[in-house]
């Protein structure tokens, strides 16, 4: 069966998924997820594209990445960081075979019903991703989480990240931008911990 087209576009915001083989828990180590966000500083010095948001569960990842006007598109830049840590955790763990499950999966966030909306809950939704599933108490836990730099003014993440257009418009200066979006985290907290309020996925 035929494999759907992606839709290839410039100067919009992919939010990325890809589940590890069979679900393994492979992105579990700290040296792997090290190594992932060099790979992914590799990808940003080699191809020009904006990363926006990143975090790794154990056995899968969420990505935003914003595509540039004359830039890779999203296949050609998902394909190198996919393959680059593939075969860096063979290399290490001396094995061969794939690393990961099947095809990312993408959802281009301006071409959603609301996207400010898909792009705040989809933020929120990453930030949570690990703290949902039992792994953090906070998503302030994991040093790969780079929901952090919308809320904390010290956290200096491991890649580059680059913010969207959609949190700029947030505030007239970091400040207000940072209030606001800690605004929607304290809702999006409350709802998580409230076991009555089911919070929604993104759709991917």
């Amino acid at each position: 069966m035929p494999r759907d087209l992606r839709t290839w576009l410039p100067k919009v915001t992919y939010h990325c998924y890809s589940r590890c083989l069979e679900m393994r828990n492979l992105l579990e180590s700290v040296w792997v997820r090290e190594m992932a966000a060099e790979v992914i500083n590799m990808a940003l010095e080699k191809y020009n594209f904006q990363l926006i948001q990143m975090e790794f569960v154990d056995n899968h990842f969420h990505f935003m990445i914003r595509t540039v006007e004359n830039g890779e598109n999203i296949s050609r830049i998902m394909q190198y960081i996919k393959a680059r840590i593939a075969e860096a955790y063979n290399r290490k763990m001396n094995r061969t075979g794939p690393f990961w499950h099947d095809r990312f999966k993408c959802k281009i966030i301006e071409l959603a019903q609301n996207p400010v909306s898909y792009y705040i809950n989809a933020s929120l939704y990453i930030g949570y991703n690990r703290v949902a599933k039992g792994l953090d108490a906070d998503p302030r836990d994991s040093k790969y989480n780079t929901f952090r730099i919308m809320v904390e003014e010290d956290y200096i993440p491991p890649v580059k990240i680059t913010f969207h257009p959609y949190f700029l418009a947030l505030g007239r200066n970091h400040t207000e931008r940072m209030a606001k979006f800690k605004s929607y985290d304290k809702a999006y907290r409350k709802r998580l911990f409230n076991k009555h309020i089911p919070v929604p996925a993104p759709p991917l």
